[in-house]
């Protein structure tokens, strides 16, 4: 199991293969599998991605009545800010963050109150390129991998880390995979999850009443928007001056340091504020 950026680099480099390959390796190896069932696993999130996309109702509610149909407003002709490219990727991080709150069937990457960061990005990118399912679960293997590291040297839980550990870990997961489709070096793909975890570096996790619903399917969104600008920046040679193991040490050392107010607990930031108090206490008399 890989707990370092650098290492996973070096391996790719020393065995002449590409990122995605060693990380699969490095799957097989993990779990004692086969390529053949390393590769179904994968193929069978990459569904389960696609799956919830359809899956999606605009009319659907959360149970708290707080999330629903806001990812829809979004595929209407907007007011022209952005470009229909970043628009649907701001739509389908929404969805997804949507579907988890209404109970529906979402892929946790890393985590549920993440779960719209990196299919924001893989969805629209396949529609847009046209890209085969192979490239795709390439991708998702090279998001694994430096999942995988932060994991280990950092955190991807919010109850530990803030949200700097689930939307902030997606968002560099989700650079470095773009960074990929767009056939980037593994180096580039190092430089994109840097900035994209330097972006968020502090990030509270403040639950309004607890549920992972405000403000969280939102920041999925900018966790989204976070990854395509650093993967834009590392394809044009924008380099990390903090190497991505450093900044990813740096987001453990922080989310340390974080009080529990700010570590889903729902005592602090939004969920403090008097209207986040009031919808806490509407869910409890309910």
């Amino acid at each position: 199991m890989f707990t370092s950026v650098a290492y996973m680099l070096q391996t790719a480099r020393q065995e002449n293969k590409p990122l995605w390959q060693i990380i699969l390796e490095d799957d097989m190896s993990d779990r004692s599998v086969k390529e053949k069932a390393s590769l179904a696993k994968m193929g069978t999130l990459w569904e389960a991605m696609q799956a919830a996309e359809r899956d999606y109702d605009p009319d659907r509610r959360s149970p708290s009545g707080l999330v629903g149909g806001e990812g829809a407003k979004l595929t209407a002709p907007g007011p022209g800010l952005c470009s229909p490219f970043t628009r649907d990727v701001i739509a389908t991080a929404l969805k997804m963050g949507e579907c988890n709150a209404c109970m529906r069937r979402i892929v946790a990457a890393p985590t549920a109150g993440a779960c719209g960061v990196l299919p924001a990005l893989l969805l629209p990118m396949k529609r847009r390129y046209q890209l085969p399912d192979q490239r795709m679960i390439q991708a998702l293997y090279v998001a694994a991998g430096f999942g995988q590291v932060i994991a280990a040297r950092s955190s991807i839980a919010g109850a530990e880390g803030g949200c700097q550990a689930e939307v902030g870990a997606a968002s560099g997961m989700a650079a470095a995979a773009v960074t990929c489709l767009m056939d980037g070096a593994p180096e580039q793909m190092a430089h994109a999850c840097a900035m994209a975890l330097s972006n968020v570096l502090g990030l509270a996790c403040d639950p309004v009443a607890g549920l992972v619903e405000v403000p969280c399917i939102k920041r999925n969104v900018m966790g989204a928007t976070n990854a395509l600008a650093c993967a834009e920046m590392a394809l044009s040679g924008v380099e990390s001056q903090i190497p991505c193991d450093e900044v990813i040490d740096a987001m453990g050392a922080v989310g340390a340091s974080l009080p529990s107010a700010l570590r889903e607990t729902g005592e602090g930031g939004l969920a403090a504020t008097p209207t986040g108090r009031r919808v806490a206490e509407f869910m409890r008399t309910r």
